[in-house]
């Protein structure tokens, strides 16, 4: 497990995967299946910055 990701609570919805938003003193972000935290996908902040506000402005509504 990487020691030096201060990690959030898990976001979990109902029936699914719980996630972990994670970041370092680096200036680097996480996102972790809970549970799963030692194989984290990882970029900058200001990509998972850029990731959320597409996400809120609709851009992986196909998904649902």
């Amino acid at each position: 497990m990487h020691s030096d990701i201060t990690w959030e609570e898990p976001f979990c919805q109902e029936g699914s995967a719980c996630f972990r938003l994670g970041t370092d003193i680096a200036g680097n972000a996480y996102i972790a299946v809970a549970g799963q935290e030692d194989t984290p996908l990882t970029d900058s902040r200001e990509a998972l910055r850029a990731l959320i506000l597409e996400i809120k402005a609709g851009k992986a509504d196909h998904l649902l």
